[in-house]
């Protein structure tokens, strides 16, 4: 989808946010998907199809892309997308990242901003923005934390677990150590089943788990892209709206209970 950008800085994080009117599209394909019930991934289109992500996965293009190369990572058969991630899904995640420098997301149900009901992982290529962070989230994230501990973002005031990681390359190697580090985290935000929605981001550098409580802010649809400082919105109203609450607050405000949107 064309759109164009506008950078809203906030406590030091240079968000990005896309504005598009195009963005209307997907969301009629979602409200006919709730009216009709349809999954894209079984069978999926040909012409999005890429190839098949050992062991259990199928590698498909995103539709609906605003961002270049977005690759979604799909179970073969059909997984519910609140289901919490596996060995699998991390053999799968792992594979497609052992050849690029990107960020792996998961909107772990509607609640987080999956607008598919099908399992899928999402990827895409780094870095996000113009400037020379690989996503503007790393512009505060710091470099100096113990690889592999628990540690969190200090202009993030609300739940969030963040994990440092050492900056190589990822591949199934280490899919066992990210799914480690993945359960850990769900544990230390009381995230146990289903029912529970989050998102978690993925790069070569760190790993962020968030829980989640509003799938939107207002008639913004904010997902796991959010969360590395990457926003979408379908016309400049919204674009200003957003510049006067400032991102950190909506994220917030998708978090907590008791800062609803």
């Amino acid at each position: 989808m064309p759109t164009q950008t506008a950078i809203i800085s906030d406590q030091g994080i240079p968000f990005v946010v896309h504005v598009t009117t195009l963005q209307e599209r997907k969301r009629h394909a979602k409200s006919e998907q709730i009216e009709k019930p349809f999954n894209p991934f079984l069978p999926p289109d040909p012409d999005l199809l890429v190839c098949e992500i050992p062991p259990h996965h199928i590698g498909v293009l995103n539709k609906f892309n605003v961002l270049r190369h977005h690759l979604l990572i799909v179970t073969r058969g059909y997984e519910p997308q609140e289901k919490l991630l596996d060995d699998a899904d991390f053999v799968a995640l792992t594979t497609c990242m052992s050849g690029m420098d990107g960020l792996g997301f998961y909107n772990g149900g509607t609640v987080a901003g999956a607008s598919q009901s099908h399992k899928h992982i999402q990827l895409v290529p780094l870095p996000l923005g113009t400037g020379p962070m690989a996503t503007p989230l790393d512009s505060i994230v710091d470099g100096s934390a113990v690889v592999g501990t628990q540690t969190q973002i200090s202009p993030f005031n609300f739940a969030h677990v963040l994990i440092p990681l050492d900056g190589s390359r990822l591949g199934p190697h280490r899919a066992d150590e990210l799914h480690q580090h993945y359960r850990h985290a769900c544990s230390a935000l009381g995230i146990h089943n289903e029912t529970q929605p989050y998102n978690l981001l993925v790069t070569r550098r760190w790993m962020l788990l968030v829980p989640r409580s509003h799938e939107s802010w207002r008639e913004v649809s904010i997902n796991a892209l959010a969360f590395a400082g990457s926003l979408l919105v379908r016309n400049r109203t919204e674009l200003d709206q957003l510049k006067e609450t400032g991102p950190l607050a909506i994220l917030r405000s998708v978090v907590d209970d008791d800062s609803p949107p």
